[in-house]
């Protein structure tokens, strides 16, 4: 698995994917430089006729067969040798020094358990509005993705900090995965912060941005009952008259939409009642 016996590796980038056979994927996520300058632990949830394989000491594999975003990122976090990580897809593009800008951030906040950055799309534009803050919050936290997190290994596993594996893409629930991570680590009093760097881009569209999709009006539903109890009901309503106003979603699907919802909060309470996701 390449370089599983090093001891001292700083920065490690934590790769989900799936079904790869060949390593030149790679290739189109370093358009400024070359994988073979980094530290590389790839997931690849696949099955027995689409293995991927290593032969180069700095990047390591594991084969999955599991299914869903979230189980993916965990077997990264629980198998990384970095003291450093960050979380990335397959379909982002790094920018140069992109782990100078990480690493410097590290040096000038020591006691940060988690840094999230800024990335872009393939245009050059910001991929979000991104908040005026430092250390994040409730509602700066609502504007992270997961491909600009990353994380001090040994703080994350004394706090036991995990994906949840019921959000996420492949999951029951396709959306929030990264939210609710960094919500708990807010809740574990870990000092999580934003630096305002741009340190990648990623394709404009992401599933996150198809706020009228049936399963992301079912997976949101079921994050609002999740932190609001009842008023998940609300928050509901309120996010499809948003998207409505939007444009996203038309007047004649606003009770189908609604319905979506009720069924994805009723899998949740589901879900808490067989004790496969907490209250």
């Amino acid at each position: 698995m390449g370089n599983a016996k090093k001891k001292d590796v700083k920065l490690e980038l934590l790769v989900s994917t799936m079904f790869q056979t060949s390593l030149d994927f790679l290739s189109n996520m370093f358009p400024n430089s070359s994988s073979q300058n980094y530290n590389i632990l790839i997931i690849n949830q696949t099955d027995q006729s689409h293995l991927l394989k290593s032969t180069v000491d700095n990047i390591r594999v594991i084969n999955s067969f599991e299914k869903g975003l979230a189980k993916s990122r965990n077997m990264a976090i629980n198998n990384t040798i970095g003291q450093l990580c960050l979380i990335v897809d397959d379909d982002v593009k790094f920018k140069p020094d992109f782990d100078k800008i990480i690493l410097e951030a590290y040096n000038r906040n020591p006691n940060a358990a988690i840094i999230t950055f800024k990335m872009e799309d393939f245009d050059g534009n910001l991929f979000k509005n991104y908040p005026l803050v430092k250390f994040h919050n409730l509602e700066s936290i609502k504007e992270v993705n997961s491909v600009v997190i990353t994380f001090n290994t040994k703080l994350i596993k004394q706090n036991r900090l995990l994906f949840n594996v019921n959000f996420g893409l492949g999951s029951t629930f396709e959306t929030a995965d990264e939210y609710i991570f960094m919500r708990e680590a807010l809740k574990l009093k870990m000092q999580t912060i934003f630096e305002p760097k741009v340190i990648l881009s990623h394709p404009f569209f992401s599933s996150g941005k198809d706020s009228g999709n049936d399963k992301l009006v079912y997976a949101r539903s079921a994050l609002y009952y999740k932190y609001s109890g009842v008023l998940g009901y609300l928050k509901l309503c309120k996010y499809l008259y948003i998207v409505h106003k939007q444009g996203a979603i038309k007047t004649n699907q606003i009770i189908k939409k609604f319905k979506v919802g009720l069924k994805g909060i009723d899998t949740y309470k589901n879900l808490v009642k067989l004790g496969i996701e907490k209250a």
